[in-house]
């Protein structure tokens, strides 16, 4: 008897027969998007940002514990701009996730990470070809460096809980909230461009 789609959705990952399991930090390049002050105390301060930050701490002690290959993504827009000025306070890495020496720095000036930096050159240099996502915005940047992933190559995993966004208008009209904007941002990318993993937890799982 088939499955009724309408009541137990499914997503192409599935009907592939793709694995789902999270992938293993000690395999991956930790990918950790734009952890910027801009996100917690600037004009674009999300909602959630505290408890994302917390999360995305215990998965950046995890990935160097693990020996995962770890990339800061940082983004920098004009200079003297409203937004991520690199010349002003907002720029900053926020705690606690903070690079340590050694850990790669990559400045980006586009939503996509891969895009007009030397991400990808500096994964394939390490030999990686599985990705471990985290960051900040879920519909911008997490989103967009995900789904360029695919194009390049990479299996890709998205840690849930270390990811948070803000509250968007609704074309439609009224708001989406930055939970359901979070949350079908992270359905999106489970449908095809990545593994949804709820949190480091379910990742140490694997390793």
């Amino acid at each position: 008897m088939c499955a009724d789609t309408t009541t137990h959705p499914r997503t192409l990952l599935d009907f592939a027969g793709a694995s789902l399991k999270p992938g293993r930090l000690r395999e991956a390049a930790l990918v950790l998007i734009d952890y910027q002050l801009e996100y917690t105390v600037g004009a674009l301060a999300l909602p959630d940002a505290a408890a994302a930050l917390e999360e995305a701490g215990r998965l950046l002690e995890a990935g160097r514990a693990h020996g995962a290959t770890i990339f800061h993504i940082v983004h920098h827009g004009r200079p003297g701009g409203r937004l991520f000025d690199p010349e002003g306070p907002y720029a900053a890495v926020a705690d606690p996730v903070r690079p340590k020496d050694g850990e790669a720095v990559i400045f980006k000036p586009l939503p996509n990470a891969f895009e007009k930096t030397g991400l990808h050159q500096q994964i394939e240099l390490a030999g990686r070809k599985e990705l471990i996502i985290a960051g900040f915005m879920t519909h911008m940047c997490v989103s967009a460096t995900a789904r360029a992933a695919l194009d390049l190559g990479y299996r890709s995993t998205v840690v849930g809980r270390a990811c948070a966004t803000r509250d968007l208008p609704d074309p439609l009209g009224g708001v989406v909230s930055a939970d359901a904007l979070h949350r079908a941002s992270l359905a999106g990318l489970g449908d095809r461009f990545a593994i949804i993993a709820p949190d480091t937890a379910a990742l140490l799982k694997e390793d």
